[in-house]
């Protein structure tokens, strides 16, 4: 269940007079809609990366090469924020999203009805490009088609709750109908749903990527990468996303050392998404007020990642399921406070024309911590237990709150957006 975002320095072609008070009014534009919608259906129907370890194993695939197949889906998770970010911006948002999903819609069974480990690698690694790819894509698009900072805010706020409302729906149908329709099938719908969003995408999605005139066509990896901001922004985020993933590469490994059934890590997942559920609601007015300051969220991000750090380092002292859903729960007010603070730093510090490239580079920040954690996991596993866990963690969410100081000094002062 992976899980996954002052005006910005290029500021896009002033909306309609109409389109502007019907912004300010709370009214979101009917793309934002599709694509929240879309969001949530794809991840509901994401079967193929929580599932492909089970179906490796159904394929009687060794151990050692199960690993590295799923390394292929994270290598492939990681390029596919890049290139479907910079794609975005390049031949549009709507040309990249519909393609990105119809490919997913020819990948995704391919992966299900391969046998030999080539095959198999090469689909999971297609698989892993467009698995997330509509994560830049829609950044993109909101900040295209939405004007004011609160309400981005808002909506990254509701865009986080749908994509764990997702994630729980996907466990919960996938567990249950694992056995009677096997995982091809499983893979075999997430494709449908998937090509049922490249449709919605190419009706909803306006064609054209609202470029300013005078600005350049689109943006390129060395003037995105020679931002400081966006650098900072990274690896804030970085340090921040491994406790949340660690959620799935190191709380099975402590609780399986306490000798807990496999229901104990179930419980502690559905407690997780409980809690994203009761507080995103909660939670999305407070963070689009605070929004709607002059300055992005950076001190709430450093906040989020402390809270993150420390309620995922609970788990390092739990013994018993119940310590280790208390632990989850902890941290999920820092989970949802870090991705909204992302997402409004991210749309401050992007220039209009470069929207998709930097929302793809900052999209490989959840891609390269799911990488990270299981490294870590197994290092202080070795060295120091569960102990050295509950400290590494907690020192990641100190970690991003460090890299947050030169980050809110540099947005503070706004530079200039680096030139192309």
């Amino acid at each position: 269940m992976p899980p996954v975002i002052a005006p910005p320095s290029a500021a896009p072609t002033p909306p309609a007079p109409a389109a502007t008070r019907a912004a300010r009014a709370g009214a979101w534009p009917a793309a934002v809609w599709a694509l929240l919608i879309g969001t949530f259906a794809v991840r509901a129907a994401g079967f193929v990366y929580p599932y492909l370890a089970y179906h490796l194993a159904a394929r009687e695939v060794a151990a050692q090469r199960v690993t590295l197949i799923l390394a292929l889906f994270g290598a492939g998770w990681l390029a596919g924020q890049l290139m479907c970010g910079a794609l975005a911006d390049r031949i549009g948002r709507r040309a990249t999203l519909a393609g990105a999903m119809a490919t997913a819609a020819i990948a995704f069974p391919v992966l299900a009805q391969s046998h030999t480990v080539i095959s198999l690698a090469a689909a999971s690694f297609v698989a892993g490009f467009v698995y997330d790819a509509p994560r830049p894509i829609v950044s993109a698009v909101i900040a295209d088609t939405v004007p004011d900072e609160p309400t981005r805010a808002r909506i990254a706020g509701w865009r986080h709750f749908a994509t764990n409302l997702g994630a729980a729906t996907t466990g919960a149908v996938g567990g249950a109908l694992a056995a009677p329709l096997g995982f091809p099938t499983l893979f075999i719908f997430n494709a449908a749903v998937c090509a049922a969003f490249a449709a919605i995408a190419w009706k909803a999605v306006p064609p054209h990527t609202h470029r300013t005139q005078a600005a350049p066509p689109h943006g390129s990896y060395r003037a995105a990468f020679s931002d400081p901001r966006l650098i900072l922004l990274w690896l804030a985020s970085v340090c921040a996303f491994v406790p949340v993933t660690a959620l799935y590469a190191v709380l099975p490994l402590m609780m399986t050392e306490d000798h807990l059934p496999a229901s104990a890590y179930g419980w502690s997942q559905a407690a997780g998404a409980a809690a994203v559920l009761i507080l995103s609601p909660l939670m999305n007015g407070w963070l689009a007020r605070r929004a709607s300051g002059p300055s992005p969220m950076v001190g709430l991000l450093a906040a989020g990642a402390v809270v993150l750090g420390a309620g995922m380092g609970t788990a390092g002292f739990a013994s018993t399921s119940t310590g280790y859903a208390a632990a989850v729960v902890l941290a999920v007010p820092g989970e949802i406070v870090t991705f909204v603070a992302a997402a409004d730093i991210l749309n401050r510090i992007s220039p209009s024309h470069a929207r998709g490239l930097y929302a793809g580079i900052w999209g490989t920040t959840l891609a390269t911590a799911v990488l990270l954690a299981p490294l870590l996991a197994g290092w202080c596993l070795a060295a120091g237990g569960h102990l050295l866990i509950a400290l590494a963690l907690t020192g990641c969410g100190l970690a991003g709150a460090a890299v947050c100081l030169p980050l809110k000094a540099l947005t503070t002062t706004t530079p200039p957006s680096p030139a192309t």
